[in-house]
């Protein structure tokens, strides 16, 4: 009797707080925006700690309970912690004309580890984009305003921390080792890295981690999956650094991914569709790509297929500047998100056979929907 009321006890987990992943000696410069906003927090009296806790307790999590302190598990078989980890931060404002674009974007995981052992146990990847359209240069207090958005939300649109909170709430850590999912490969042609913006393709491997998180969180939210993060874009050998707010640095170790994705970017396509005299013109904007999820240790191919999207987009003849890259994202997110969707088995059957090439696609849709569920 007592062993079932122990398998039914929630696990204890210790809110490790809100950290950045990477070496200590690139932090100011990767996350310049990032870092600000966490030092204004801390001088008005509310440190993001405290905001994230105050919400982790507002929105108590389902099959979790959530402590505060660590060094109270520390004598435990298992030491369970979860962390908010901000993995990359992207401030770019470009010129078109007279018109500035500013675009913030931040991605991050909801990390959950083993305190004792250091391992990785499951993590879920969250991001914010926020798009503004200026008439001037963006000043420093703009973008600090934005960047406050992205992580505390806008409107009825939930940031970073939200999105954080939201993760946990739902998050479950089973009893027995569940299989590990990651995206390991990520290839952009030439022709999709032309009219992917030049700060996402900032410097080497940029822009595949950019697609990687992208993949790795349209599967893990509408799949319900864990997915181990990229590590060729936040790891060394598998090991992942992190700097939690009181500047105290863990190495974590990154699982062994059980199933392998890898992810083609092939093009992407602006086709106009039609056309009102002194009206507005509407236009499909196409994402093409390509999926592969393999067991590595079997060579077993669970599904592998090319992939097409297309979202329409109505522009008024007035709209004298179009930014097309919003679209296109819109596109290439949507192709990845429906493609979960059907896994998931909430998704559009139909759009499924026609965006897909493999002729064995449903086939394959109901091996990768078994594979899922043992990732959970």
């Amino acid at each position: 009797m007592s062993s079932f009321a122990g398998a039914q006890q929630p696990p204890d987990v210790a809110f490790a707080g809100f950290a950045f992943a990477g070496g200590e000696s690139t932090m100011k410069a990767r996350f310049p925006y990032s870092q600000r906003y966490e030092a204004t927090q801390q001088s008005a009296g509310k440190t993001v700690y405290q905001l994230l806790m105050q919400q982790l307790q507002a929105t108590p999590p389902t099959h979790l309970r959530i402590t505060t302190q660590l060094d109270e598990l520390k004598g435990r078989d298992q030491a369970l912690a979860v962390a908010l980890v901000v993995g990359n931060e992207t401030v770019s404002d470009e010129t078109f004309g007279n018109v500035h674009k500013l675009m913030v974007v931040i991605r991050a995981q909801v990390m959950f580890f083993d305190f004792k052992s250091m391992n990785v146990v499951r993590s879920y990847p969250v991001s914010f984009a926020y798009v503004d359209v200026l008439d001037h240069a963006a000043r420093e207090d703009e973008i600090m305003a934005r960047v406050r958005l992205v992580y505390e939300g806008t409107g009825d649109k939930p940031g970073i921390l939200a999105r954080f909170v939201n993760s946990v709430a739902k998050a479950q850590i089973p009893a027995q080792v569940t299989r590990y999912l990651q995206v390991v490969n990520v290839r952009v042609s030439p022709e999709a890295q032309a009219v992917i913006p030049a700060s996402l393709r900032s410097e080497p491997g940029a822009v595949e981690t950019w697609a990687a998180d992208l993949v790795g969180e349209a599967i893990s939210t509408r799949a319900g999956v864990p997915i181990v993060p990229y590590s060729k874009g936040y790891a060394i050998g598998n090991v992942m650094s992190l700097r939690v707010s009181d500047g105290t640095v863990w190495q974590l170790k990154l699982p062994k991914p059980d199933y392998e994705i890898s992810v083609d970017l092939t093009n992407f396509k602006k086709i106009k569709f039609s056309e009102v005299a002194g009206g507005a013109t509407t236009y499909v904007y196409g994402a093409y790509g390509a999926i592969r999820i393999v067991e590595p240790l079997g060579n077993k191919v669970y599904l592998d297929t090319a992939l097409k999207n297309g979202e329409t987009r109505i522009i008024p003849a007035s709209q004298q500047y179009v930014d097309d890259f919003p679209h296109f994202y819109d596109a290439l997110n949507g192709m990845f998100v429906k493609l979960a969707q059907v896994i998931d088995g909430t998704g559009d059957e139909k759009w499924i056979k026609s965006a897909a090439a493999a002729s064995a696609i449903e086939q394959q849709i109901v091996q990768t929907k078994e594979l899922m569920k043992s990732c959970k």
